[in-house]
């Protein structure tokens, strides 16, 4: 199989951990043995997936969760029926799913030098992550969301997002060895030495950066639903090769420069639902996973269809998240 951007092999279809997303402690030195396989033939869920060394470039909330029947109203009073706090937000949740697909993920990020920010690096590793940090005097940004009984989340953040700048002491160099990057926080210098990987993902949301920046991506994750990750043609100079704009549970649709579209259909959920938080980042995940395998658009979007349903049905971004899994024995030759 050859990759559609270079003409050369596509990675080959290997698994980094004994289990189940479990990320082996020489994930970098198989990642490139790897390379070396044969094909292996697929399977079904939990995915089979590719070799694919990955990284992502944002931000970490500390996120308090409650579960209730209804968010309350103005004076009223709930009970939340189950609570609980872990890290969150878009870079984190990106970086976790992406970490269970390959088989291990970096991130780099900003946290508060205090005792959340700690604690949310201690509590990513433990997720699977490598986690390369620049500590600022800030307080780490953290947020509460409110549960429902429809598995919908409404979000109260505080303190401003925290993300990494190209002139902090963080191994940027890696990052022109990796074959994708998704992008979530930090400064144009940031988003420049993301560019050195293979494939570049962003989210909409941090806009400004994108302009300033002025790199091509690969692919742009807006949405067609939230104003804060609202997208129009022309914003971002050069344009991204594709924009996908997702639409929750009615799926989403594509557009490239050159007028080409598409849309996909949401992917029915594996379980009952939870909750909805972290669904679309599971999703830009899953998709820039799939870009930097080597997938065609529309397979890369199934699999972060997959990753957005899997999430809907765990309770908080990690419990649920689509993992990768052995491939068959390879054929012998």
């Amino acid at each position: 199989m050859l990759s559609p951007r270079t003409g050369g092999p596509a990675h080959p279809q290997v698994h980094l951990g004994e289990r189940d997303g479990e990320v082996p402690r020489d994930a970098h030195r198989v990642f490139h043995r790897a390379r070396k396989v044969a094909r292996a033939r697929g399977s079904r869920a939990p995915v089979t997936l590719r070799c694919v060394h990955v990284a992502v470039v944002g931000h970490v909330e500390w996120i308090e969760f409650a579960r209730v029947e209804g968010v309350p109203l103005a004076g009223e009073i709930v009970h939340a029926e189950d609570n609980w706090q872990e890290p969150g937000g878009g870079g984190a949740v990106a970086a976790v799913q992406m970490a269970k697909l390959a088989g291990g993920a970096t991130l780099f990020t900003a946290l508060g030098d205090d005792e959340l920010g700690h604690r949310a690096r201690d509590e990513l590793i433990a997720l699977g992550l490598r986690v390369e940090v620049a500590w600022r005097d800030e307080p780490q940004r953290r947020g509460f969301v409110h549960v429902d009984a429809a598995g919908e989340r409404t979000i109260t953040v505080i303190g401003e997002r925290l993300g990494p700048r190209g002139d902090d002491t963080l191994p940027w160099e890696e990052l022109s060895e990796v074959d994708c990057v998704y992008f979530t926080a930090g400064d144009a210098a940031a988003l420049r030495a993301s560019r050195t990987a293979h494939t570049l993902v962003a989210t909409s949301r941090g806009l400004s950066t994108l302009i300033d920046a002025g790199v091509e991506l690969d692919a742009l994750v807006a949405s067609g639903n939230d104003a804060g990750e609202h997208y129009e043609r022309g914003q971002i100079e050069p344009e991204p090769r594709v924009v996908v704009r997702t639409a929750g549970a009615a799926g989403g649709q594509w557009e490239r420069p050159d007028g080409e579209s598409g849309r996909w259909q949401a992917t029915p959920l594996p379980g009952p639902m939870s909750d909805a938080y972290g669904c679309g980042d599971s999703f830009a995940g899953g998709l820039t996973y799939g870009l930097g395998a080597g997938m065609a658009l529309d397979d890369a979007l199934g699999l972060g269809a997959r990753c957005g349903a899997a999430n809907f049905t765990g309770r908080g971004p990690y419990e649920a998240q689509l993992s990768g899994r052995p491939p068959s024995r390879p054929r012998a030759r």
